[in-house]
């Protein structure tokens, strides 16, 4: 239950954060949120993460379902994986799909979370890109975690 939560409120929080900067926003329109280190910056990006441009969009677009649709068939058949992995899942999925979502309406992801200092400033990012990255990054710890746990040795006590 708590997997389908974490994928609910990311899509939702995603989904409604993004009408809300549509509607009260214009494109390259940006304001201050936290000094210069956080801005809420519009920007529509058609292409792939950090504004990287790809020819045939919609090609993106189809990888994008297909990887959406691997992770639920992973999750259905794997639902007794731990807690973790399948938390890092959701918030893969909700991300996943918050973007595909305005890829298929607009043809293009609003993006309005920009970070940095002065003119050194991190690509600008939505909550969906947010939920994706910290997926991954759980996913990857706590794969790496398992790794190293089954490739200690056992030794045996007592034995010579």
């Amino acid at each position: 239950m708590i997997v389908i939560m974490i994928f609910a409120v990311i899509l939702a929080g995603d989904q409604l954060s993004k009408a809300l900067v549509r509607d009260a926003m214009v494109p390259g329109q940006s304001f201050s949120v936290f000094g210069d280190v956080v801005r809420f910056t519009y920007v529509e990006n058609p292409g792939i993460a950090f504004g990287i441009r790809v020819p045939h969009g919609w090609i993106f677009t189809c990888l994008s379902v297909l990887a959406v649709i691997g992770i639920v068939i992973y999750l259905i058949k794997q639902w007794k994986e731990s807690l973790w992995i399948k938390s890092a899942l959701a918030l893969i999925l909700g991300g996943a799909v918050g973007n595909l979502i305005d890829r298929i309406l607009y043809e293009k992801v609003a993006d309005f979370v920009d970070i940095g200092i002065r003119t050194v400033r991190w690509p600008v990012f939505n909550v969906a890109d947010s939920a994706v990255v910290v997926g991954m990054a759980i996913l990857f710890i706590v794969l790496f975690h398992q790794e190293k746990k089954n490739s200690v040795p056992h030794i045996i006590a007592g034995g010579d």
